[in-house]
């Protein structure tokens, strides 16, 4: 069996963290599929296009084009969007995405107005202060009516917040907050900029040593995943097999960890393709690369999405363990580089 080529660390995490502080809650992603493509195209030269929906088209040539191959990830991310402006001059939003309100209470975010400016605020209960308010501020439930934007700008009522450009749809993103310490990447978002790195990564790692894939690959960041539909559509009618690399969920009841990539053989809509799932485990047992197996009862993916469009497909999943999913999460290079390492051998199987 061939030895992988050495995976660039330092372009992975540098990638990683560019992306990871481009805002792009679901709706509002084309700075970072620019920033996606860009990169692509710098380090391999390789043919890109967008969908009419804004996803990216990579189509990677390969050695053969028997039986083409397909890898996805998406770049779109949770975040919100103003619901109403409130008579206080503060925002009311509305999700976007599955999380819970108080996995982002007290966070920073920016409000992207539809004229193009930007504006800072913070996310808060409507009864935030304990001295004010007391037991209440731990008693308030965490649902829409009792979240609020607090603006960093003067503004005591909706005419004024208006007067910054501000507007009912507009978008808002979350602070990433990324650290990188001791191997650990700790960010919002790594759900799923880290495995967008990885891919990237991955194609950059071929290039870069005169490699080139066994089979045609055609790669699609997506853009919707967050929100069901994201790889429903884009791949080539001759598609034989997808591979989707998203994040594998950390937690109690889970074999998952920071540390390993791991193979998710079934989540809340079934199991994967039992046959490519077992190709995968073949490539990895066959590199060394050491990984988990697991199970998310509360998770879907861009394959899942493409199969319910009607994608005649076999559909398999990896990707890093993230700690937190949906949370402020927190991953580790072990796991990246174990993915990275994965799609590289994927690519290269016969």
């Amino acid at each position: 069996m061939a030895q992988l080529p050495v995976v660039d660390t330092d372009f992975l995490l540098a990638f990683l963290t560019q992306l990871l502080n481009i805002p792009s809650p679901t709706g509002y992603t084309q700075t970072a599929i620019q920033f996606v493509e860009k990169t692509i195209l710098s380090s391999s030269k390789i043919n890109c296009h967008r969908t009419r929906k804004g996803a990216l088209i990579v189509t990677i040539s390969g050695q053969q084009s028997t039986a083409p191959r397909g890898l996805t990830a998406h770049v779109d991310t949770l975040g919100a969007m103003v619901k109403e402006i409130k008579p206080n001059g503060r925002l009311k939003l509305s999700k976007v995405g599955g999380f819970a309100w108080n996995t982002v209470e007290g966070e920073s975010c920016t409000i992207m107005t539809s004229n193009g400016s930007t504006i800072r605020g913070s996310i808060l209960l409507t009864k935030a202060s304990a001295h004010v308010y007391g037991s209440e501020v731990n008693e308030l439930k965490r649902e829409d009516d009792n979240i609020e934007v607090r603006l960093d700008i003067r503004s005591e009522n909706a005419e004024q917040t208006r007067q910054f450009g501000i507007e009912v749809g507009d978008f808002v993103a979350f602070d990433p907050r990324v650290e990188v310490n001791n191997g650990f990447i700790r960010s919002r978002h790594l759900d799923d900029k880290a495995c967008v790195a990885c891919i990237v990564s991955a194609i950059k790692t071929l290039h870069d040593n005169g490699l080139q894939p066994f089979q045609e690959t055609t790669l699609l960041i997506s853009n919707y995943e967050e929100v069901g539909h994201g790889a429903a559509s884009g791949f080539p009618p001759n598609l034989t097999e997808l591979v989707c690399v998203d994040m594998a969920a950390v937690g109690e009841g889970q074999t998952s960890d920071e540390f390993h990539a791991s193979l998710c053989v079934k989540d809340s809509g079934g199991p994967y393709h039992y046959d490519l799932s077992q190709k995968l485990r073949q490539i990895a047992n066959d590199h060394n690369i050491s990984y988990k197996v697991d199970i998310y009862p509360h998770y879907g993916s861009d394959g899942e999405a493409f199969w319910r469009a009607g994608g005649d497909v076999a559909v398999a999943l990896i990707g890093p363990g993230v700690d937190a999913s949906h949370n402020y999460e927190r991953t580790h290079l072990d796991a990246l580089l174990a993915t990275t390492n994965w799609i590289i051998a994927y690519l290269m199987s016969e």
